[in-house]
């Protein structure tokens, strides 16, 4: 836990500390939760959240005054939610910071966000996609027009991979409109519109607009009802590239959706380009990471889905000094899919059932999720429990898995192997850091 020195400090320079400090351990998002004694402050790092120091019960107020004040919200207003941005750079980063101000019954909860896009000016190649999904990728934005997807839950990588594109097509003849809620990243050459739902600048208005500024490539920073996927499909199909978010978990999923929003089956068949799904898995750290033997239910999952027998995996070593649990920062495991004409078919009938378009979408050469994250794991970026708790498995093929590794194990017994028990999952308990020195603040961040 990190001591800070209330009595003595400006609260300025205490939030001012917090936010630096949270920078430099990588934290995607700052927890201010209230309590019985105070404030505990947490952070997320690597999607996981860990203690940081308690703010006590006679500075909670002034504490959560300050940030209110930095973000532009109303500090007089304590009963309803409220959203706020801070902006700044640090350490030559510039770093967009979203707060959010949430009323519960101990008080005022906030929650900072970091958003830190500067992987998006490394190029495609940086955002983890392996040789196969990354020839697709390139196949897809080079297309003139149609509609990508990229899809995931919240906090997965959507945005940055939605900017990493946007740049590597940002060209001096290439007019690119965005319109998003809220914008992101400010990019150089691009035109980037804030919806505004309060004066009636919605997705849908803003949209009809754009379509008469003669863009060559729109991006709509997410579609969140009927109205924005019609639009943007219909967009997609006069000649424009088309690029946005939505929240589902993989291809079909994604079909399904646009379907269920009553985009036309003709029109979605036509419009659609490809479709890009992804999750977080922690990284493994490259220098405490250990080579250890497959237990029979690895063995079984690698035989089923990859085709593979594997004797022996990377996985974590404890932790050194580079790393926090045998882990440091995350890689992107992701879902490639490029609309084939046979998949536009599938698409555009009605009658198909749903098992025959998954099959269509499966067997082409789309690597599923869990394909995505057992290669990585057979390369050593991540380790297999973080592809088992973040990737879903059906429940028939997990029981048929357990059956098979059950099968392997008796096997083993029977020949006299040594048989290695399944590793639990980890249970991640939040790290002491050293004291930060408060004597030095730094000034005039916020």
């Amino acid at each position: 836990m990190v001591q800070y020195d209330f009595v003595n400090d400006e609260i300025a320079n205490i939030v001012n500390n917090m936010i630096i400090y949270a920078v430099s351990k990588r934290a995607s998002d700052i927890h201010f939760d209230p309590c019985e004694k105070g404030l505990k402050v947490r952070l997320r790092i690597d999607g996981v959240l860990q203690d940081h120091t308690i703010v006590p019960l006679a500075y909670q107020k002034n504490l959560t005054t300050r940030i209110k004040l930095i973000s532009n919200m109303n500090i007089t207003e304590s009963r309803l939610p409220q959203d706020g941005a801070i902006k700044d750079t640090i350490n030559g980063i510039d770093l967009d910071m979203r707060v959010s101000a949430l009323n519960t019954n101990l008080g005022e909860k906030i929650v900072i966000r970091i958003l830190d896009y500067s992987k998006s000016a490394e190029g495609l190649e940086s955002l983890g996609f392996t040789k196969r999904n990354l020839i697709k990728i390139k196949k897809m934005i080079e297309v003139p027009n149609g509609i990508i997807l990229i899809t995931g839950a919240t906090g997965t990588g959507k945005s940055t991979t939605c900017y990493t594109m946007l740049q590597y097509l940002n060209k001096e003849d290439t007019n690119i409109i965005t319109v998003e809620d809220p914008i992101e990243m400010n990019i150089e050459g691009i035109n980037q519109v804030q919806v505004n739902s309060e004066i009636g600048l919605t997705f849908g208005r803003v949209l009809r607009s754009i379509l008469r500024q003669d863009p060559n490539i729109i991006l709509i920073g997410e579609i969140r009802d009927s109205e924005t996927a019609q639009i943007a499909v219909r967009a997609s199909i006069t000649g424009h590239l088309v690029f946005s978010t939505i929240h589902t978990n993989n291809s079909l999923s994604t079909i399904e959706r646009l379907l269920d929003m009553d985009v036309e089956r003709y029109l979605l068949s036509s419009a659609l380009t490809g479709i890009v799904s992804q999750k977080l898995a922690r990284r493994l750290c490259p220098h405490c990471r250990k080579t250890r033997p497959t237990t029979g239910y690895e063995k079984a999952v690698f035989k089923e889905v990859m085709g593979l027998d594997v004797k022996e995996i990377q996985d974590v070593n404890g932790h050194c000094d580079n790393c926090r649990n045998g882990y440091y920062g995350r890689i992107a495991i992701q879902e490639v899919l490029l609309i084939s004409d046979d998949i536009r078919n599938a698409i555009n009938d009605p009658n198909l059932p749903r098992e025959k378009l998954r099959e269509l979408v499966y067997t082409s050469d789309v690597r599923t999720l869990l394909q995505d994250g057992l290669e990585k794991v057979l390369e050593g970026i991540t380790t297999f429990e973080e592809i088992y708790k973040n990737v879903a498995i059906d429940n028939e093929l997990d029981e048929k898995y357990s059956e098979e590794a059950e099968y392997i194990e008796e096997s083993q017994v029977a020949a006299g192997e040594e048989v290695i028990d399944d590793y639990p999952t980890e249970t991640i308990s939040p790290t002491p850091s050293k004291p930060i020195n408060t004597e030095n603040p730094v000034d005039d961040l916020i």
